[in-house]
This record gives C-alpha cells, structure tokens and sequence, in this order.
C-alpha cells in the first residue's frame, strides 16, 4: 500500500537497508564479517539499491564487463571499487600514493578514450600518449595467475607478496618499465616476471 519512489523502489527503502545492515555488528559475544554479493541492475552503480547498499560497506570489489572482455582476470574496476582503508595512516603512505597514482594515471585513459575512438592515437600529445601506454601496462599487470584457473589458462599460479606487488606498480608508474611492450605484464605475478616474459618476447 506504499507509493514507489525512484525507479519503483519502495520510499523506504534506505531505512529498510540500514536496519538489515546494522544487524552484522560487533558485539560482547563475538563479531560477524560480512561478503555481500550485490546485483547492479544495468551495470547501473548510481541505481538507489546498490548506492544506498554501498553506503553501508567497508570495501567494494566491482566486477567490470569491459574488463573481462579484455581478457583480464579478475575483472575487478579499481577505479569504481572503494576500501575505508586505503588510508596512509592504515596502509602506509607508498601503498597510498602508488594507489593513486595508479588510480590517476588509470582515469587518465578513461577520459581519453572518446578522443581515441574518434581521432586515434596521433592526435594525442607526447605526454597523454605515454599515459596511455603506462595505463595499458597498468591494466594487464593487474591480472593474476590463479592456481584455481591453471587447468583453464594454462598459466601457472603465482603467490606475490604485497610488497612486491606496490614495487612493481611504482616503476610501471615512474616509467622504468617504457621500454617493455604491453604484452609481457599480462598474467605475471612479479614485475621481474614480466621482465623475463619480455625478453622471451623479443626472442621470438
């Protein structure tokens, strides 16, 4: 007997949510960690069912079609995926400022990819160009070998270390890795993995 609000949801529908989510809380007794699966209608981030939902969350992890047909596992988006803890004083301030740079650079290529599609990549500047080239870079570093999907990808699994991980992405960011074409930080693990891929690259 309620009128519907924004795109039919009932009008109550954010202290609906809240009462749900304030229930996994910390208590004398114990605590609960809670993994929410959340259905984005349309792909659609701004729709009032997952953006009063993630108004309630820790993190967020948002699993991008665009990037799973680029062939990238897992197709997480990290510029539309959110943690409370990306904070200097929680992960430290090079974890912080490597994520953003990365983030920045990664945003960089969003916004010039209308330019691209319609006038190409010549009519970029020298610096949006490298941009570009360090974002792509960027992107396949972020696929991981899983020892889950060896049997699929043929790929063998790697374990990285967290530290290794945020060196990496810095010299990809500082450009020490230019030279290095696209392909060799696809399904690497380490940074020096995909120097080794490289070279085997260029030998073939």
């Amino acid at each position: 007997g309620r009128m519907p609000s924004a795109v039919g949801y009932q009008p109550t529908l954010g202290t609906d949510l809240g009462e749900l989510q304030e229930r996994i809380t910390t208590t004398r007794k114990g605590s609960i960690t809670s993994v929410q699966a959340i259905y984005v209608p349309a792909d659609d981030l701004t729709d009032p069912a997952p953006a009063t939902t993630f108004a309630h969350l820790d993190a967020t992890t948002v699993l991008s079609r665009q990037i799973a047909e680029l062939g990238i596992y897992p197709a997480v988006d990290p510029l539309d995926s959110t943690s409370r803890i990306l904070d200097p004083r929680v992960v430290g301030g090079e974890h912080y400022q490597v994520a953003r740079q990365v983030q920045a650079i990664l945003q960089r290529y969003k916004d010039l990819q209308d330019i691209i599609a319609i006038l190409g990549m010549d009519e970029l500047s020298e610096d949006d160009k490298l941009t570009v080239a360090r974002a792509r870079k960027i992107q396949r570093f972020l696929s991981q070998p899983f020892h889950v999907a060896e049997a699929f990808t043929g790929t063998p699994g790697a374990y990285v270390e967290l530290k290794d991980t945020i060196r990496g992405f810095k010299e990809i960011v500082d450009g020490k890795h230019d030279d290095i074409p696209e392909q060799a930080f696809y399904m690497v693990g380490t940074i020096e993995q995909a120097q080794e891929k490289a070279k085997r690259l260029a030998a073939q």
